[in-house]
């Protein structure tokens, strides 16, 4: 018999020290910067991580303050790479002037692109949150190792918040940095044709599979007993999955009735968020024949399976 998964349980007890250099693992800082909002959470974690040289993963959002931090956390070390983990603005708003400072070439994933094309007259909604003419000075992918600053990370690929995400494994700890794939705080958005359920879904079964233990997130403080968390993760998606299709046989026919059965007392600033994720739970559902949907020229419309 299969356990069920366990339940999720969100810890949104964390103090960030912005801008200041907080030891999280062997050989790793983390600087939080100072754009705490409702999608960022506290801000965006930047790690740097070596020795005598160093690299920087996910400079973060075009903030003074927050390059000023960077610089004295960085202590005049060589940076050898400047590494990303996708290209949404608060993640790589610094890239440009961090790399004319040090030299440091940037690597990650590829160019920002969509999961799937956009539909005639679909809004991508995330469009001026994400980084489109960034061009990386080396794409990474998935599986290869790289080495800088006297440290190695192992490339493990983890599209579904968007196509171009990456995790990477800290070669002989069991610390992962896990972007904005997985954070403790929240679950994570997956903002359609951005990013993708079904790929977000086979990520997490990619990560839990993994041998890291603990995760270090773009968003948020460290989990320890990562697996089991995403785990957990999976059963909430899962659980969302069944809202929706239950929603939809009791009536919801459009993204925003869904919202109003399944999230009846959300807070305004957070209501576009939800209608983001539950358009992409309603395709992902519709595509293996569990509800309908008929994608018009604006909206959704939904109805429930007609297998």
């Amino acid at each position: 018999m299969v356990a069920p998964n366990p339940p999720i349980a969100f810890d949104t007890d964390f103090n960030p020290e912005t801008g200041r250099p907080v030891p999280v693992a062997p050989s790793v800082v983390r600087v939080t910067a100072p754009n705490a909002g409702p999608y960022t959470f506290k801000g965006t974690n930047t790690f740097i991580a070596g020795g005598d040289s160093v690299l920087v993963l996910d400079p973060g959002p075009d903030d003074p303050a927050h390059l000023a931090a960077l610089r004295l956390a960085i202590g005049g070390r060589r940076v050898e790479a400047i590494v990303l983990t996708h290209t949404h603005r608060d993640h790589t708003g610094l890239v440009r002037r961090l790399k004319a400072e040090t030299g440091a070439p940037v690597w990650f994933g590829g160019r920002h692109r969509a999961s799937r094309q956009r539909r005639f007259f679909e809004l991508d909604p995330v469009a001026s949150d994400s980084d489109w003419t960034l061009e990386p000075d080396r794409v990474l992918a998935d599986g290869e190792r790289i080495a800088a600053g006297g440290v190695a990370l192992e490339v493990i690929a983890t599209p579904g918040h968007c196509a171009n995400h990456l995790a990477f494994g800290l070669a002989g700890t069991p610390w992962l940095f896990t972007g904005d794939h997985i954070m403790g705080w929240n679950s994570t958005l997956v903002p359609v044709p951005d990013g993708s359920m079904s790929d977000y879904l086979r990520s997490l079964e990619k990560v839990i599979g993994l041998a890291w233990q603990h995760y270090l997130p773009a968003h948020g403080g460290a989990i320890v007993g990562g697996p089991a968390y995403a785990r957990a993760l999976l059963g909430h998606r899962e659980m969302r999955n069944l809202q929706v299709v239950a929603a939809v046989e009791a009536g919801a026919r459009t993204l925003s009735q869904l919202q109003q059965r399944i999230y009846p007392s959300l807070s305004l600033a957070l209501r576009p968020a939800a209608q983001m994720t539950l358009k992409a739970h309603a395709e992902y559902l519709a595509d293996r024949g569990r509800i309908g949907a008929a994608k018009g020229l604006f909206c959704l419309t939904l109805f429930p399976s007609r297998t």
